[in-house]
C-alpha cells in the first residue's frame, strides 16, 4: 500500500501535480487535511491538534475525512511524526511519500528528517521519502543499493545521518572507493550517468537526495 502525506508546510513548495492524484490513499497532517480537502481530496486520515485551522475549517475536516485523530495536548513529538507512527501501526504501508515536509522553518524541516533516527522507525526507514518541488530525499539502512533517476532532477547526493561505514559509489559520474564517515557530511552535486546508480555501504544511516536548480 503506498500513502502520500501532506503536512501544513508552505505549498509554494509542493508539487501542485499531486493533487491531481485524487484516487490515491492521502492523509492530511494538521493544515494539509484542510489544503486536500480544498483541491477535492477526502482524506483517508486527518491528523493533528488544527491550530491554524479555523472553526470552520475543521469542521469540513471532520466531515470529508474518512477518519479523523485530533490530538489537542502537545507532546513530544510532532503532528508529521504522530501521522506516520499511526500510519504504521494501522495500515500495510510499502511506500510513504511525505509532501509539504520542507519549507520556511529550519527546526520543522529538522524534526522531520531527524526523527528517521529514532530506532522506532528503523524497520520502516527505507519506505519513506520526503518530496518537495525541488527534492526527492530517501533514506537507507547498510546494504547494496540501486536508486532509479528521476529524470526532473539533475543532481544527486549522498548524506550520512550518522557514521557510516564502509560507503562505495561505484557507478556515479563521481566515484567512490569504500570510505568511512565518522560523521555527517554531505557529499553533494553528484550525478547520475545512466538510469540507475548504485551505492554500498556496511553501517548506519545514509540519506540520498535527487535535487534540481
Amino acid at each position: 500500500m503506498k500513502v502520500n502525506v501532506l503536512t501544513g508546510g508552505p505549498l509554494a513548495c509542493v508539487p501542485q501535480s499531486i493533487f491531481e492524484q485524487k484516487d490515491e490513499w492521502w492523509c492530511g497532517v494538521d493544515y494539509g487535511a484542510v489544503e486536500l480537502i480544498d483541491h477535492k481530496i477526502n482524506p483517508m486520515l486527518s491528523i493533528g491538534d488544527f491550530d491554524t485551522a479555523t472553526d470552520e475549517e475543521r469542521l469540513q475536516v471532520k466531515n470529508q475525512s474518512h477518519q479523523l485523530v485530533y490530538r489537542p495536548l502537545k507532546d513530544d513529538i510532532t503532528d508529521t511524526e504522530l501521522a506516520l507512527r499511526y500510519l504504521f501501526a494501522h495500515y500495510s504501508i510499502d511506500q510513504l511519500n511525505l509532501y509539504g515536509a520542507t519549507g520556511a522553518r529550519m527546526d520543522q524541516l529538522l524534526a522531520n528528517l531527524f526523527f528517521i533516527l529514532k530506532p522506532e522507525y528503523q524497520e520502516q526507514v527505507e519506505r519513506i521519502t520526503i518530496i518537495d518541488r525541488w527534492n526527492e530525499m530517501r533514506f537507507f539502512k547498510p546494504g547494496c543499493h540501486q536508486l532509479k533517476r528521476n529524470p526532473q532532477m539533475k543532481y544527486l547526493a549522498f548524506i550520512p545521518l550518522t557514521a557510516v561505514e564502509g560507503l562505495v559509489l561505484p557507478d556515479e559520474k563521481y566515484q567512490l572507493q569504500r570510505t568511512d564517515f565518522d560523521f555527517s557530511v554531505a557529499l553533494s552535486s553528484n550525478e547520475f550517468v545512466g538510469p540507475r546508480a548504485t551505492f554500498s555501504f556496511e553501517r548506519g544511516i545514509l540519506m540520498t537526495i535527487q535535487s534540481c536548480d
